[in-house]
């Protein structure tokens, strides 16, 4: 017997509001399986929750998810992180691309389908959000100009590599001025001759009150700054020479603290590759 999916509904929806592809807002969602959970959690989130709790809702039109392994935890800094304790903490994350102007449509869908998942068995318990946020767009800085993909490509191109990093500004009214230097003076001479193609820059939003309750509160709000280094190069074959040291040059700005740098891999969807490589 079908079900009714109002569908009469759906028609009304697709002739109103913005449907372009900036990528206006993110989620951005490292999570930390329980020891001995590994497989199943992967299992999980690539059979059933990459869809079904992500890519099958409304406006949210690309996604990935990245893994680090043992060897690439350890690359990870500051050893005191406001963001993971400890530093290592976090080994899968998924980025997701949300339309421009379709954040609160998104967020209503989001909290619904969550409780719905939640009711029906289908949220995976055995794991710890370590850094969970939806995010709006601040910046982007291309390392080629007009040459290459764009950030709405980002998720879909075949990058090596990602490299999370997150600053804090000293306060709220210096978030403005940080994303100023970021974007016209220090970026552009990190990016310069690197393996990285684009970073990708975004503002923490608060979680609605009816989120689900394994899922924190999102810290810093008006002075926090995501950046997402999208590299033509595996992280770790480029670590030293490229991504060491962010921290310190960005303490010499004056505008706020580096509180993680941390790389990724992309993983084979379909596959328990790397899952051996996490401990």
């Amino acid at each position: 017997m079908s079900e009714d999916t109002r569908s009469e509904v759906y028609a009304e929806l697709a002739a109103v509001g913005p449907y372009g592809t900036h990528p206006g807002h993110a989620l951005i969602t490292m999570v930390e399986p329980h020891p001995g959970h590994e497989y199943a959690y992967n299992r999980w989130y690539e059979d059933d929750h990459y869809y079904a709790g992500a890519m099958a809702m409304p406006w949210m039109y690309a996604g990935r998810r990245w893994v680090a392994t043992r060897e690439l935890q350890l690359l990870r800094y500051p050893e005191q992180s406001a963001v993971a304790q400890p530093v290592t903490a976090g080994c899968y994350i998924s980025t997701y691309w949300i339309t421009d102007g379709r954040y609160d449509d998104h967020m209503k869908w989001t909290v619904g389908i969550n409780k719905r998942l939640n009711r029906d068995g289908r949220v995976y318990q055995d794991r710890t959000h370590v850094f969970t946020s939806f995010q709006d767009h601040a910046a982007t800085v291309y390392r080629d100009g007009a040459a290459g993909p764009r950030d709405l490509h980002a998720l879909d191109h075949p990058y090596r590599g990602l490299v999370v990093q997150v600053i804090d500004a000293e306060g709220a009214s210096q978030r403005a001025e940080l994303v100023d230097w970021l974007r016209s003076s220090h970026l552009p001479k990190r990016l310069a001759g690197s393996p990285a193609a684009m970073v990708v820059l975004f503002r923490p939003t608060p979680l609605p009150g009816d989120r689900m309750t394994y899922v924190k509160q999102v810290e810093g709000v008006d002075t926090r700054l995501t950046l997402l280094w999208f590299l033509e190069e595996d992280p770790g074959e480029c670590w030293e020479q490229h991504f060491t040291g962010l921290d310190a040059a960005v303490a010499e700005g004056d505008l706020g603290t580096v509180e993680l740098v941390a790389p990724f891999i992309p993983t084979v969807p379909g596959t328990d590759r790397y899952v051996d490589r996490l401990r």
